[in-house]
């Protein structure tokens, strides 16, 4: 969430930035409840001290009649503070609710955009693999290999749920233990966290727990809804907490599943491992000062290079365009890794980086004790280190042999056990 007061005084910024973002927010709104709850306060204000004067008033020696008017006076001044604090409620009420739908501000060097086809290349790892036989997608080969099953899954759980079978298994535990043990490397502080979030802790990160258009499942009658990512977990972690600065910044590194509605979503795009409900996933979360985060940045984004890097895969990093950024992101880099059952050919993202700066810090009241003494609000950043469907659909898509076999990336042979997958069909 933005800072109430920067919404005011940049007010023109704000629009124009809500504009770009291809998103809908009433920034007027919020200056004009800031306003009414300034005007308030100090109505507010004014009362409490009348109300104090005329209770030193009373302490006096007075007569009855003028006793009887000070009473009333004072139980009039009671009346109207308990109604201007009533009315102060209900517009802070509505000045949270309104400054919430306004995203936040973004990088002067982030692209101005709509679409995702708008997005900017800025680094290319790797040449996509050029195949002397017809490949298959993920899909097939996950039949043929008897490693998949989402027939099942569909039967079991609904569309968008899947059964990992046999090496499938394994593949899975290894692509984990690998990034846990690449965060670890670089000195992550671990965790495996809650599958379950608080209401308000999804809307702190900038989730939606409700209505039509929320990606994440809500537990009916609890308040809490299924986490879509750690990051929502890990950017709870310390909520309303005044961090030391000596600490910062701190690097988490969290497990867990994670389950998505994704409504709307379907297509050839989306088909199999690519778009499902479950999925598990490791994520990097980082709280840092304002003059860390740029930096920080440039290190999960590294860190994720390095990851994909080691798989042997090629991929490309894009830096998001307005448009196709999340409202909390001020900057967002993607790393899409080549895909040769996507469409014949073509890039799809795997990883993505975002520094939220302290939009949500403010949300959910995060903050540090800076060397002036004063509490500020923290800078946060998440990273996808490992999202192991996508990563284990580009490696069965690359990694796949005329004989139809699967070769294991050399990385990962280690933990798999084995080098290789057969086909079973």
């Amino acid at each position: 969430m933005l800072d109430y007061k920067f919404i005011k005084d940049n007010l023109d910024a704000v629009k124009e930035n809500i504009k770009n973002r291809n998103m809908t927010a009433d920034a007027d709104s919020v200056v004009v409840l800031y306003d009414k709850r300034t005007e308030l306060v100090t109505k507010l204000q004014g009362l409490q001290q009348k109300r104090n004067e005329n209770a030193a008033a009373m302490k006096q020696k007075l007569d009855n009649e003028k006793r009887q008017e000070l009473i009333a006076a004072g139980k009039a001044i009671k009346e109207e503070i308990s109604a201007v604090e009533a009315e102060t409620k209900e517009v802070e009420e509505k000045l949270e609710e309104a400054a919430r739908q306004i995203p936040n501000m973004v990088h002067p060097d982030t692209p101005i955009g709509k679409l995702d086809t708008e997005n900017l290349e800025v680094k290319v790892v790797g040449t996509p693999r050029k195949f002397d036989f017809e490949p298959k997608d993920h899909v097939q080969l996950g039949e043929s290999l008897d490693i998949l099953d989402f027939d099942r899954g569909t039967k079991v759980s609904g569309p968008k749920f899947y059964y990992l079978k046999n090496e499938a298994v394994f593949l899975e535990q290894a692509l984990i233990m690998y990034a846990l043990n690449t965060l670890r490397k670089h000195g992550f502080e671990m965790f495996i966290t809650p599958d379950v979030a608080k209401e308000e802790i999804l809307k702190g990160i900038g989730f939606n727990p409700r209505g039509n258009e929320s990606n994440v499942y809500s537990i009916e009658e609890e308040g809490t809804c299924l986490v879509a990512t750690a990051e929502i977990t890990l950017g709870g972690y310390h909520q309303d907490e005044i961090l030391d600065k000596a600490t910062l910044p701190r690097f988490y590194g969290g497990l867990s599943h994670c389950f998505r509605r994704e409504a709307g979503a379907g297509g050839q795009f989306s088909k199999g491992l690519y778009r499902v409900h479950q999925f598990d996933k490791v994520e990097m979360f980082a709280y840092s000062t304002p003059e860390q985060s740029d930096e920080i940045h440039a290190k999960l984004r590294e860190i994720e290079e390095e990851i994909f890097t080691g798989l042997g895969l090629c991929f490309h990093v894009v830096d998001t365009c307005t448009g196709d950024l999340g409202a909390p992101a001020y900057r967002k880099w993607d790393l899409e890794a080549w895909m040769p059952g996507r469409n014949g050919g073509e890039f799809g993202e795997v990883t993505s980086t975002s520094n939220c700066t302290d939009y949500q810090a403010r949300r959910l009241n995060i903050k540090y004790k800076d060397d002036d003494g004063k509490n500020k609000y923290v800078h946060t950043l998440n990273g996808t280190a490992i999202a192991v469907g996508r990563a284990m659909l580009a490696i069965l898509e690359n990694y796949q042999n005329a004989d139809g076999s699967v070769t294991i990336p050399e990385v990962l042979v280690p933990l798999c056990g084995f080098d290789k997958i057969l086909p079973k069909k």
